[in-house]
């Protein structure tokens, strides 16, 4: 049978696309009634029974019996002597049932109907993957590398699905080639018209957190409960932990023996500097915390503004602000407060704005804005660290130093 026939060659849809046989043959009538709507006009009179077993299909149109020459529609009603030619009984104002072949239908109107199927196929597995992903968005996932772009990496799943990983969602040290295995959490899924969109990221401060999950059994079996995670991609992370266990000791247990537990996350994060952290309410510890290894003195909290002003040892400083800034910085949004940073007892220092006359008013500000508010405090610090924490040009650094220097050396 020609129906049986066309129906078994699309079932081969099913094993590509992983689809169900009885979503195939709903798929199937809905598109047959398309066809029959687009060549008679309407699809009310027609029967299409499907057999999702045997993957059979037929179609019957219902016409009513009328006087020969009689007929109005010929596809609603049929004159006596052709009914008769089905059933020789037949009389006028029955029904017949007649059933219509796909020949019947006309070569163009298979093709379009494979093709409308086609699409409609696809259209359904995109609904499928799409959501499939939005219930994994925020969880770890794994693909493999299949095209590498100069702003997106292309990955393949095991399923075939394609998942893009940008640019700016790398870490800066990440380098992949065609093949390599790749980890990430899926930070977005949409349908950009019948396709959807699936964006990974390594960047996000939740990968780190599900990596913490998937790695520390503790974390794993809710244990420990990581509360926040900053980072600066590449470079320093900061993770706050508590557990509810007072014989577990939070920061302990995700660290390990010499840092063997966190050693494969920094090894995936392209060797970032990760510090754990015991979460605590009290706003104060957790300051003191979020700007270790450096040792505070005292602290001015002012909770309207969400501002904090530290006073610690000269030589604590640095340890506090940290390579490129990036300690405070990340204190600062881990607790939630602008800290700023002041030397408590500094000898033989000068205030910036002392140097007025010989330093322009934003350059000083410039160097106010990341807590270096004294000339030692600029004088400590690398050229390069600087630079980069400033935003001033590497000549107007050197010249500041060379200012300041002059003043302690004369």
């Amino acid at each position: 049978m020609e129906n049986l026939a066309l129906i078994e060659s699309f079932s081969q849809f099913k094993d590509d696309k992983l689809i169900d046989r009885v979503t195939l043959m709903s798929i199937l009538e809905e598109v047959f009634r398309n066809t029959l709507k687009r060549k008679f006009g309407t699809d009310d009179n027609f029967d299409i029974i499907i057999n999702p077993d045997k993957g059979d299909l037929e179609i019957w149109r219902n016409r009513v019996v009328v006087e020969d020459g009689q007929v109005e529609d010929e596809n609603e009603e049929i004159e006596l002597k052709e009914a008769r030619k089905i059933e020789p009984d037949f009389e006028v104002g029955e029904d017949v049932s007649e059933e219509v072949k796909l020949s019947d239908l006309g070569r163009r109107s298979i093709l379009s109907l494979r093709q409308n199927l086609i699409a409609r196929i696809h259209e359904h597995d995109n609904t499928i993957i799409y959501k499939q992903f939005i219930e994994l968005v925020g969880e770890i996932y794994s693909a493999e590398v299949h095209h590498v772009r100069s702003r997106v990496v292309i990955l393949i799943d095991d399923d075939g699905n394609e998942i893009i990983l940008p640019k700016d969602r790398q870490i800066p040290s990440d380098f992949f080639r065609k093949g390599d295995s790749v980890r990430g959490v899926i930070e977005s899924v949409e349908l950009k018209g019948a396709k959807p969109s699936i964006v990974m990221s390594r960047t996000a401060p939740k990968f780190l957190e599900k990596l913490f999950e998937q790695e520390i059994p503790e974390v794993f079996d809710g244990l420990i409960t990581v509360k926040k995670v900053v980072r600066v991609p590449g470079e320093k992370a900061k993770v706050a932990v508590d557990s509810y266990d007072d014989r577990i000791d939070p920061v302990g247990a995700c660290v390990g023996m010499k840092g063997s537990r966190i050693h494969g996350i920094v090894r995936e994060l392209g060797n970032e500097n990760i510090d754990v952290i015991n979460y605590t309410n009290n706003n104060q510890l957790m300051i003191t915390r979020a700007l270790s290894p450096a040792k505070i003195t005292n602290m001015t909290i002012d909770e309207e503004k969400k501002a904090v002003e530290v006073y610690m040892d000269p030589s604590e400083v640095s340890k506090a602000i940290g390579r490129g800034g990036f300690n405070i910085r990340l204190a600062g949004k881990l607790t939630g407060y602008e800290i700023d940073v002041y030397r408590e007892g500094a000898e033989e220092d000068v205030e910036l704005t002392e140097f007025s006359d010989e330093i322009e008013g934003w350059i000083i500000e410039e160097f106010r804005k990341v807590g270096l508010d004294t000339a030692k405090s600029v004088l400590e610090q690398e050229v390069e660290d600087l630079v980069k924490r400033t935003d001033l040009e590497e000549e107007t650094v050197v010249e500041v130093r060379n200012i300041l220097n002059a003043e302690f050396s004369s």
